[in-house]
C-alpha cells in the first residue's frame, strides 16, 4: 500500500458533487463504506465495483478515520 493511503482518496467538485472518491473512479467513499456497513463482504464488494482494490478500501477507512478524528465535539 502506499505510504500514505488517502492519496487514494480525491475530492473534486466536478465530479460527484465534490464527495469523496476513490481515485480514478466515480465510487465515493460513502458508497464503500454504506457498502460495508450494510453487511456485504469486501470480496463481495470487489466483484461488484471490479475497479476497485482492496488499498483502495483500507483508503476508505482510512478516510473516515482521519475525518472522526477531525470532527470536533460540541457539549450538549
Amino acid at each position: 500500500m502506499a505510504a500514505d493511503p488517502l492519496q487514494r482518496i480525491v475530492v473534486n467538485p466536478e465530479l460527484r458533487f465534490g464527495k469523496p472518491s476513490v481515485r480514478g473512479t466515480r465510487i465515493t467513499v460513502g458508497e464503500v463504506l454504506g457498502f460495508l456497513a450494510g453487511g456485504a463482504a469486501e470480496a463481495e464488494l470487489l466483484r461488484s465495483y471490479p475497479q476497485l482494490t482492496h488499498e483502495d478500501v483500507l483508503a476508505c477507512f482510512a478516510y473516515a478515520a482521519e475525518r472522526e478524528r477531525r470532527t470536533l465535539a460540541v457539549p450538549a
